[in-house]
């Protein structure tokens, strides 16, 4: 008797565990906890600053548009050269492409750089008595200068810039940081000038592009360094977050 019953409680099957709870969804970041986290990068790279080296204007201008698709440091090497032989819109807008393409051959695209450089030297001296134009919509009209470009020279040479500079290092933290869940630059951008005061729409850029180059890697995010990695959405798990997708290979 005791055996059967025995037989009859083995026999029981197991009660079931109670499935695991679904992990909570973090809330999103309010816009006070994500320029409490815009204060700390910016605290962490106190020394944040454009890296194109330049005496004014027109130097700035140029060095940002030979910046496209190249590096600060390749473009820093260049520039003095270029300069002391073109120190200023008149004599740039009198150079022969072919000088000028001696002196930028280092660089990528040197050739559509230097018809850029003369296009936009030329519109300096015709249209704006060779004085860089202080206005988004003046500078945008010369050739080679997009939006990104004409805000870099509006908000580190005048003061006045119209919007956020948005480089493939900004793109990449805003959004890993979760300010913006937009993919292109004029959506980010307009995400990131109703995120922050007018007042640090130049110096957010270059807080952002310092951590980019220097902790927030594209391919290895450095996130143990990472003076937010406690606020960051993509902490530990950033590598496939804000970098633009692999071509298939045929």
């Amino acid at each position: 008797m005791a055996a059967a019953k025995a037989k009859k409680k083995a026999a029981a099957p197991a009660p079931k565990k109670a499935a695991p709870s679904p992990p909570k969804k973090k809330a999103a970041p309010s816009k006070a906890e994500k320029l409490d986290v815009f204060r700390r990068l910016a605290e962490y790279h106190a020394d944040a600053h454009c890296e194109l080296d330049h005496k004014n204007a027109f130097e700035l201008l140029c060095a940002t548009v030979l910046s496209a698709q190249s590096t600060d440091v390749a473009v820093n090497k260049l520039t003095p050269s270029l300069f002391a032989r073109y120190p200023d819109a008149k004599s740039m807008a009198a150079a022969k492409p072919e000088d000028i393409e001696a002196l930028i051959s280092r660089i990528g695209m040197y050739r559509q750089k230097t018809k850029s450089l003369l296009a936009l030297s030329q519109g300096i001296v015709e249209n704006h008595g060779g004085e860089v134009p202080r206005t988004l919509a003046e500078l945008t009209k010369l050739r080679g200068v997009g939006r990104k470009t004409a805000n870099v020279v509006l908000g580190v040479a005048f003061g006045t810039p119209e919007g956020v500079v948005v480089d493939t290092h900004v793109q990449r933290i805003s959004q890993r940081l979760g300010w913006t869940k937009n993919q292109e630059p004029p959506e980010i951008e307009q995400d990131l000038c109703a995120l922050l005061p007018r007042t640090e729409w130049d110096h957010a850029s270059h807080v952002l592009i310092f951590h980019g180059r220097r902790v927030c890697g594209a391919i290895k995010p450095n996130c143990e360094e990472c003076p937010v990695n406690d606020a960051c959405p993509c902490a530990f798990r950033a590598e496939q977050v804000g970098r633009k997708p692999g071509r298939a290979r045929a």
